[in-house]
């Protein structure tokens, strides 16, 4: 029996070409120069693992792959390939999907925490040098070793300036730290929050499980993540995706090599997770993308050319499906050199010549044969996808929305107690001790003084006590010349 593959076009010989799911957790990129087909090539898989059963997150970029929702439409260069190809049993229908968006306008609402951002990723987010990242992480550390969690913004804040007023106590436990980092990270969240950032720190954060459902037919549900607005902040998209990445490889269970991955990712415009990313991260990045496959999940990048993306990271995409590239600089027919070496040889096809030579839905396919090795490199012609090409209208997707197996779930913010309201009790508690502090003082001060005016009125009323005595003894003769001879002895008479 002939095992079952994703089927993703036919060779110039006329055989086809296909994924194996077994293979496909070992991940893949597709890549080629813009409008050489790969959104269409990208669409097309997420069809083919969706009828697989297998989940499938994607960034869609510009809305376009929002129309896999809906059956395609006849159109003479579909009808074109088809018979060229000889699908037969080709039928236009649309899949299951779930549309998320950071920004809760175009799909579900998707959250995360500050706390499961982390320090090394938020860092990259905020775009800090090393000692504002490093004073970044002494926060998260004072806020792990009190149990307070950091849900928020808000929550960031507060324990900025907390660590920051409490400078000199932390110094010994946790090292130095600088105002002015301080002072830029402050800056960069208003930046952060003047983007929409905030809205992706807030909870209920999201369930991975969510991400990985079949509808009641079996097929995987396709995740669409809007990214048409969050692409005008590059730094936040790459982030979340990041963010997701992780995530998903801290939290599900080995599952060695399955038959089929449990979910596929396609990381559209991926050069920006790569860009200026500083090499901690990278080398964080590299070791996900080299285990999460033992997760059960295949990441799949798609960008304009191959040399976007890392050689630690490019070496472990099994999977290529390289679009035309243009030559039209130096620089140009090196990186179509370089995208021609990274395939394995095929003695009908002069590679560097074909790369520059495809049309539009031509690909150079190289893919994993049963036992892990790459392909010969063929030209294919990609099939056309059986959902519509372009994006869906406003109403059908408020539909879809309407409709979701998510509807509702998280689109309502929950903001319980966390390091912005305990530090927000501790200060309140620390002004009202002051307050009762400064009254004790100022009650001290008073008592004192009462009591030196009690004091002085005790002398006088001694003297006075004295004088009544004596103008007393005025009224008798001995009396009056005592007087005298005291008053004269002090005033200098006789």
């Amino acid at each position: 029996m002939e095992e079952q593959t994703i089927f993703i076009g036919q060779s110039n010989e006329g055989q086809a070409i296909g994924l194996l799911p077994k293979m496909a957790n070992k991940h893949g990129l597709i890549a080629g120069a813009t409008g050489t087909g790969k959104t269409i090539t990208m669409q097309g898989l997420a069809e083919g693992f969706s009828e697989l059963g297998v989940p499938v997150f994607l960034a869609d970029i510009k809305g376009d792959v929002s129309g896999v929702t809906q059956p395609g439409r006849e159109h003479p260069k579909v009808a074109e390939r088809v018979e060229i190809m000889h699908l037969d049993d080709f039928k236009f229908q649309g899949f299951p999907a779930t549309f998320w968006d950071v920004f809760g306008e175009k799909g579900h609402p998707v959250r995360t925490t500050i706390s499961d951002m982390g320090p090394l990723l938020l860092s990259r987010l905020l775009n800090l040098n090393d000692t504002q990242g490093g004073v970044l992480s002494l926060v998260f550390r004072v806020a792990d070793d009190n149990g307070w969690l950091l849900l928020d913004l808000k929550d960031l804040r507060a324990m900025l300036k907390f660590v920051s007023d409490n400078a000199k106590e932390f110094r010994t436990l946790y090292g130095n730290v600088s105002a002015a980092s301080v002072g830029a990270i402050q800056r960069r969240l208003i930046s952060l929050e003047d983007q929409g950032g905030d809205q992706l720190f807030a909870e209920p954060v999201l369930n991975l499980d969510d991400l990985m459902q079949t509808d009641e037919n079996g097929k995987g549900i396709i995740n669409m993540l809007d990214a048409t607005t969050l692409m005008n902040s590059p730094q936040l998209y790459s982030t979340f995706l990041l963010w997701l990445m992780s995530e998903l490889f801290e939290q599900l269970p080995e599952v060695g090599d399955p038959d089929k991955p449990k979910l596929v990712l396609f990381f559209d415009e991926a050069h920006l997770i790569f860009k200026d990313a500083p090499k901690v991260l990278l080398d964080k990045v590299e070791q996900v993308v080299r285990l999460i496959r033992s997760k059960g999940v295949g990441v799949y990048f798609v960008t304009q050319n191959p040399t976007d993306i890392p050689d630690g990271v490019l070496g472990q995409l099994g999977n290529r499906i390289q679009h035309a590239l243009r030559a039209y600089t130096a620089r140009d027919q090196k990186a179509v050199r370089a995208a021609a070496e990274t395939f394995r040889d095929n003695p009908k096809l002069n590679t560097r010549e074909v790369i520059t030579e495809l049309g539009v839905g031509e690909a150079l396919v190289s893919l994993l044969d049963k036992k892990g090795r790459p392909g010969i490199v063929e030209r294919t012609l990609i099939k056309p996808p059986k959902s519509q090409i372009g994006p869906i209208d406003k109403g059908q997707r408020l539909v879809l929305m309407s409709n979701s197996i998510v509807a509702g779930v998280y689109e309502k913010t929950v903001d319980r107690e966390s390091a912005f309201e305990i530090l927000a009790v501790r200060a309140e508690e620390r002004a009202k001790q002051q307050r009762a502090e400064e009254v004790a003082v100022a009650q001290e001060k008073e008592r004192k003084k009462n009591e030196k005016s009690k004091t002085g009125r005790k002398r006088q009323t001694v003297m006075e006590a004295f004088m009544k005595s004596a103008m007393r003894a005025v009224g008798s003769t001995v009396g009056r010349k005592l007087i005298r001879g005291v008053l004269g002895s002090l005033l200098g008479g006789k």
